[in-house]
């Protein structure tokens, strides 16, 4: 079964990177995160916005995004940008092998350098041309609820239950 891979490189914001974190936990996906951090890992409000998942949640850190792509080289990796000219909901992504879902800093998005060379693997969630982008973290969940609703969401539960009621 391919898993689900989540790279934020050099995020600034710690409740953006709590939020990410608890996204990761409840849909299984791997966190990625690619140094320098614009906060401490131990951060409070990193923590909070997290709150208690993270001994449900896989985390790996690289020191740098050279060190990210020399150990991903292979691999399956998306680019997200608003620079794209892709529809994320109009990529297919693979179903036979993990998928990575790359994401920049909240104030610069991904390096230009990096993008033009992977112009294929480059995608954009559609939004109005006035607006500069989504939050990061909206960003992340839309993405990664796709490939898993293109991937029948593995693993997952799609119906609850009622607390204190029964359903009909």
């Amino acid at each position: 079964m391919p898993k689900l891979h989540i790279v934020l490189c050099e995020p600034q914001i710690p409740q953006n990177t709590g939020n990410i974190s608890r996204t990761c936990a409840v849909t299984g996906a791997v966190l990625h995160l690619i140094k320098p951090y614009g906060f401490h890992i131990t951060d409070k409000n990193l923590k909070r916005a997290g709150l208690d998942y993270w001994d449900k949640l896989e985390i790996l850190e690289y020191d740098s995004l050279d060190d990210f792509t020399e150990q991903h080289r292979d691999d399956c990796i998306y680019y997200f940008t608003t620079k794209a000219r892709t529809c994320h909901s109009d990529t297919e992504y693979p179903q036979d092998r993990d998928v990575f879902l790359m994401f920049g800093r909240e104030d610069a998005g991904l390096p230009e350098e990096l993008l033009v060379q992977h112009p294929h693997t480059c995608v954009r969630i559609p939004m109005r041309p006035t607006l500069r982008s989504l939050n990061l973290s909206n960003s992340v969940a839309i993405a990664a609820y796709e490939v898993l609703r293109q991937w029948d969401y593995p693993d997952m539960t799609a119906q609850g239950n009622l607390t204190r009621y029964e359903w009909e």
